[in-house]
């Protein structure tokens, strides 16, 4: 598997973003979603005096890092953890504050180009979806077992899927007669159970079904949700966080957060604004960062990404 594939989405923008917060000796950048590995070496080439930490679930994924980044030597530490375990990583590694953490929260590329990982539509392959193979219930598990009410709300609120309903009935009604076990049946299945005019939109139609199996089989937006506040919290003043993100419901959650902490807390028509209602965040970007259209014909998996970054200002007053 070549790198030349896997260009880093966003990736000048992503290190120019941090480039205040690193420069420093003895800065701490963590890498919370380590892939292929081309965001972290992009961040120990460029910042020679930073110290990075690099999380991933995938145990092929740090594997492989592991031999790109290993002329690093001990600059770069990788752990095996989902991104949202942060605060335990930093605690056992004895690092109370970092200075940047980056998050590209897409599917990688590995991921997608392995067959048998069962994540991409357009070839046969077992319907797994796992990030990590060592733990949790397989996607084909959800499509065999769960109660139709509750794969139509999966579907909705995951892959923002209008046509929930009918495919959870074709599902249900084949799901009797045969379990599921690979990908290119349920695609066949959800293309024989839209309607004409939902397929003329938006590419595959299973597209929108596939995302949803992946976000729940991999607690994707819980993990989201807890991982960016954490993120936020591990920062030192003057430290940034910058967040890749490539569908509405991750955007939504970071901007958010980014939001609030940008915001003022304190209680209308106060004079002088106390210390503990000022903002902890200044943003970085002015809503969402989209990428070049260089970018995206250089590297077609770019076309959804959207990049937020803020920067840490004061401590929190407790």
């Amino acid at each position: 598997m070549s790198n030349d594939r896997h260009v880093p989405v966003m990736l000048q923008r992503c290190l120019d973003m941090l480039a205040p917060a690193l420069q420093r000796p003895g800065a701490v950048v963590v890498d919370c979603t380590l892939g292929l590995g081309g965001h972290s070496e992009a961040l120990l080439e460029r910042f020679p005096e930073a110290r990075l930490v690099a999380l991933d679930r995938d145990k092929e994924a740090l594997r492989l890092s592991g031999e790109r980044l290993a002329p690093y030597g001990d600059r770069a530490t990788l752990v095996h953890a989902v991104y949202d375990e942060l605060p335990e990583v930093l605690d056992r590694l004895g690092i109370p504050k970092v200075d940047g953490v980056l998050f590209d929260l897409g599917v990688s590329s590995m991921q997608l180009d392995e067959a048998d990982r069962g994540f991409a539509y357009a070839q046969d392959a077992p319907l797994d979806m796992r990030m990590d193979q060592t733990t949790g219930i397989s996607a084909a598990e959800v499509l065999n077992t769960y109660p139709p009410g509750e794969l139509v709300r999966i579907l909705r609120a995951y892959g923002e899927e209008k046509q929930a309903k009918r495919i959870v009935s074709a599902i249900v009604r084949e799901r009797e007669k045969e379990p599921f076990t690979n990908s290119a049946r349920l695609v066949e299945l959800i293309r024989d159970a839209l309607p004409q005019a939902a397929k003329r939109t938006g590419g595959n139609p299973a597209k929108r079904t596939f995302q949803a199996l992946r976000i729940e089989v991999n607690h994707e937006l819980e993990s989201v949700e807890k991982a960016i506040p954490a993120a936020v919290k591990a920062l030192a003043v003057g430290g940034r966080v910058v967040v890749l993100s490539y569908q509405s419901l991750e955007d939504r959650i970071v901007k958010g957060v980014f939001a609030a902490g940008a915001a003022t807390t304190a209680p209308p028509g106060l004079p002088v604004v106390p210390e503990k209602y000022q903002p902890r965040l200044k943003l970085l970007t002015r809503g969402a960062e989209l990428p070049t259209e260089e970018e995206v014909a250089e590297n077609r998996r770019a076309a959804p990404a959207r990049l937020r970054g803020v920067e840490r200002i004061r401590e929190d007053v407790l």
